[in-house]
């Protein structure tokens, strides 16, 4: 009788030899892409907090009329680079994977203000945006393609140094 289970117990254990490997690889793959996701979404999360901080950041300095050598545009997209933690510079918009602006409009009219002398006068309304592309780390969803991730924030120019507006 215990002869008869061990050899059912041995040829159990021969026929079920390759199904330990099969379970293993159903499991180890879902495992892996949970894995990664819980990585991925606390990113997104991180640059999403990140782009929003470094646009508040760079407004704002614009409210305050300061400026740097090449203008006070260039300034603002200074202070949000260095507030970026990386993820808004030079060589990423000049790729195409990141964006950055700033807008004036008429603080009575909201009508833009365009560009020229005067538009970042006191009581207009300072914009600045930024965007942001980044990739699924998850392998199943990087064939959905690329997660933008964008910000603005906005506020009143105030009243010039010795009311002298620096130049765009």
């Amino acid at each position: 009788m215990i002869s008869a289970r061990i050899k059912r117990s041995a040829a159990r254990s021969r026929t079920q030899a390759g199904s330990a490997i099969v379970e293993g690889a159903l499991i180890l793959l879902p495992m892996m892409a949970l894995f990664f996701a819980m990585i991925d979404f606390p990113i997104g999360i991180f640059i999403q907090n990140t782009i929003r901080e470094a646009v508040r950041e760079g407004v704002r300095f614009a409210i305050t009329q300061q400026t740097g050598a090449n203008g006070q545009d260039a300034a603002i997209k200074a202070v949000v680079e260095s507030s970026s933690d990386g993820f808004i510079s030079d060589s990423l918009i000049a790729a195409g994977k990141a964006t950055f602006s700033v807008t004036y409009y008429n603080g009575t009219t909201l009508a833009n203000a365009g560009s020229g002398t005067g538009s970042n006068g006191q009581g207009n309304i300072c914009v600045v945006s930024a965007s942001v592309q980044h990739s699924w780390m998850v392998p199943v969803w990087q064939s959905t393609g690329i997660l933008n991730f964008s910000a603005s924030s906005s506020d009143v120019m105030e009243a010039p140094p010795l009311g002298v507006l620096p130049t765009r």
